[in-house]
């Protein structure tokens, strides 16, 4: 076993959690797990030529969060390209594709006036959406495919780049403090907009190319809340913030007698959730 899985194992141990955590990587090997259908490429030249056949591409549509949820349900891969992408979000929140696509800003928001697509109406306007599409500008990647698989399954040669727990409130408050007591800063943990995919692959790394140190908390996506659990979401990490945290947890609020209460609560509500159904 290698030591950051021993020391992952520790964290969980403190945490009471029972859920080992997942990492986002990239690699040109298509992994065995979950993933969508090959389909149609999506290109923003093609739809500014009108053509993108958006029947056919709705027709494959395949959520990268619901494949994290199969995945997580045997314990392996969940996966996107930019030919086996599924949706037109998330294969651009995991950086298979660029630039953007104005039906996404479109759908996102207000919809397209005169057609049936009205809009998930998440942001007021196709200008607030557009924006928040440009800010999120993921660094350069090597590989064809970006995997979110155990964090077991990454080679201490080839790490993940990020971390994501998947936890309800009590085991959350526990990765919180440790956050906080890792960095010293009071606004470590953050909780953006975006859908489940941009909290889970996109934030993490892009704050990380920005050389903040952030902590995002996700799962708010209405979307997407059918492929948690109840009462779930998720806590992602850039790698080197993961290693801070795992460096900082035996002197931190986790091994001292405040944290012993919560961790009370952390059983409570694995007991409670354990056979829980979406």
């Amino acid at each position: 076993m290698d030591a950051l899985r021993t020391r992952t194992l520790r964290l969980m141990e403190l945490l009471g959690h029972d859920e080992e955590p997942y990492g986002v990587g990239y690699t040109d090997d298509r992994p065995e797990g979950f993933g969508p259908k090959p389909g149609i490429l999506l290109d923003r030249g093609k739809e500014e030529r009108g053509e993108l056949d958006w029947h056919k591409v709705f027709s494959t549509f395949s959520c990268l969060t619901g494949n994290i949820k199969r995945a997580r349900s045997r314990r392996v891969a969940a996966y996107i390209s930019h030919e086996e992408c599924g949706c037109m979000g998330g294969g651009f929140y995991a950086g298979v594709y660029r630039p953007y696509l104005h039906m996404n800003v479109a759908y996102v928001s207000t919809g397209v006036p005169g057609t049936h697509v009205e809009g998930e109406h998440y942001m007021p306007s196709l200008e607030t959406m557009g924006a928040f599409m440009d800010e999120i500008d993921m660094p350069e990647h090597k590989g064809r495919y970006c995997v979110v698989k155990p964090l077991e399954d990454f080679a201490p040669e080839d790490p993940a780049l990020s971390v994501t727990f998947f936890a309800r409130p009590e085991a959350m408050a526990g990765l919180h403090s440790l956050a906080g007591f890792a960095t010293g800063d009071a606004h470590v943990v953050v909780a953006p907009f975006g859908a489940a995919c941009t909290c889970i692959v996109s934030w993490p790394q892009v704050f990380q190319s920005r050389g903040e140190e952030k902590a995002v908390i996700g799962g708010f996506d209405l979307s997407a809340r059918k492929f948690l659990k109840p009462d779930e979401l998720t806590f992602s990490v850039a790698m080197p913030l993961y290693v801070r945290m795992l460096d900082a947890m035996e002197e931190s609020a986790l091994t001292r007698e405040n944290w012993k209460t919560v961790r009370k609560r952390v059983a409570s509500s694995r007991r409670r959730w354990g056979g829980a159904k979406d």
